[in-house]
């Protein structure tokens, strides 16, 4: 036994006719697409149905699998609908969580903050509830995790189904764009329809590869809630062949609405797109630091012997005299497949040298960032390093500033937040103050100095 078949479902209360109050005609070709899937599920008779929601407990690092026996949820807030019970199958969620640490992927039953079900849960229960209840439910949320991270947690979900011999059907629930229209709750983005229209083209050929290409601006900017979800239910069809149909697609109130199915065939070893995405990632990786400045090899080298040796290596030799000669302060940066993992600087010179300047503010973005877990180990060959060298500040007032050229220091009494310059999503001045008053927990409205610099960016 193992997973028999995967769904993308949305989850707008509104399709629910007790919410919506014939607003669902509205939505009829989602309706007619959601009764089918449900009458396919009744079909397939699955032991447990495993359900991945955007809206359960959701932290940046670590995905979340909700533990216990059962949970209620009720949504009375969106209109008369009694209240909803399930039963977990605790068994494959203990299977799921030790295969989790025993590959080291941040995901467990840790930190629930909300037990009851949430909206992405129950709307697809909803109806298929209505041809029987006779199946335990696992409740997986996504994260701030990398893509790849996603996908990997399928994998891990097949095999954990496949070791306890369980009969399992896997939902993502999740909406496409939600910037169809100007008149919709979102308002309307460029990039919503382009978003749409490229995910529904994957769903349909079911080319998961190309869930991987997708430009992390556009699915920003088109606002979805439905790509790592996705990303897990692709996982947990990995190395099999699959049967992929785009049953129905609409977006009448500015959010884009898609139901498909995911038959499973027999084992395809060509259709492992991790392995496939990972060859990739390493030919970038190896060209990036061919590539790399002197500033980010002693960055790395530094944070690469602490996380190893647990000590800052020696100082490499034949540095150039302007690290050697030079005080400044330094930001470094660390991200990891695109996403932050750490970043720690000094706004002024507190070592002897720009080097040793580097070397600390480097092991601490990786070590001491208090938004992230320290790096493992493990995770060192997929980092990617930038280094900010600081020119001392300069006060300033907002028409001497620009987001792109110019980082900002706020000062009010002790309180003091930095903001480098030329970050993304960062475009005006207003943007560039309001965010380092929240570093420094200055609330808007309160005076505060504020102080310019420029940086040379060294990658």
């Amino acid at each position: 036994m193992s997973i028999t078949a995967g769904f993308l479902l949305p989850h707008p209360p509104l399709i629910i006719p007790q919410v919506g109050q014939g607003r669902e005609k509205e939505l009829s070709a989602t309706l007619s697409s959601y009764r089918d899937v449900a009458r396919q599920i009744e079909a397939l008779a699955p032991e447990t149905i495993i359900i991945l929601s955007p809206h359960s407990t959701v932290y940046s690092d670590y995905i979340h699998i909700s533990p216990g026996s059962g949970a209620v949820g009720s949504l009375a807030r969106y209109g008369p609908v009694p209240p909803m019970q399930v039963r977990y199958d605790e068994a494959l969620v203990r299977r799921l969580e030790q295969l989790c640490a025993d590959q080291r992927l941040p995901a467990g039953t840790l930190g629930e903050r909300e037990p009851q079900l949430d909206h992405g849960t129950m709307v697809p229960l909803h109806f298929i509830r209505e041809h029987g209840e006779d199946f335990a439910v696992v409740r997986v949320s996504s994260s701030g995790l990398s893509r790849e991270e996603h996908y990997r947690f399928g994998m891990l979900l097949a095999q954990a189904v496949q070791e306890l011999g369980r009969s399992a059907v896997v939902i993502a629930s999740g909406d496409l764009s939600h910037k169809l229209t100007q008149d919709g709750p979102y308002g309307f983005a460029p990039e919503g329809p382009a978003l749409d229209k490229a995910l529904t083209d994957i769903l349909d050929r079911g080319e998961f590869g190309a869930f991987f290409e997708l430009d992390e601006s556009l699915c920003d900017q088109g606002a979805e809630c439905g790509l790592r979800p996705l990303l897990m239910l692709a996982g947990a069809l990995d190395s099999r062949q699959v049967s992929s149909k785009l049953l129905s697609y609409e977006g009448p109130f500015g959010v884009g609405y898609a139901v498909a199915s995911f038959a499973m065939g027999v084992e395809d070893p060509q259709r492992n797109f991790l392995s496939r995405r990972q060859e990739v990632l390493h030919r970038e990786m190896e060209q990036l630091r061919a590539g790399e400045s002197i500033y980010v090899q002693l960055a790395r080298q530094a944070l690469e012997g602490f996380v190893k040796q647990g000590a800052l290596p020696s100082l490499p030799g034949h540095l150039p005299e302007e690290l050697l000669q030079t005080r400044a302060g330094a930001f470094v940066t660390i991200k990891k497949q695109g996403q932050l993992r750490g970043c720690i600087g000094t706004t002024g010179p507190t070592q002897n040298s720009l080097a040793e300047e580097i070397r600390h503010n480097a092991v601490s973005a990786g070590t001491r960032d208090s938004r992230f877990s320290p790096v493992e180990p493990w995770e060192l060959a997929e980092l990617v390093y930038s280094v900010d060298v600081l020119a001392p500040p300069q006060p300033a007032d907002e028409s001497m500033l620009d987001p792109l050229r110019y980082g900002v220091i706020v000062e009010r009494g002790h309180k003091r937040g930095l903001l480098l310059p030329n970050l993304e999503g960062v475009d005006t001045v207003q943007e560039q103050i309001s965010i380092a008053r929240q570093k420094a927990g200055i609330p808007d409205g309160k005076a505060v100095k504020l102080l310019r610099f420029e940086v040379t960016r060294h990658t």
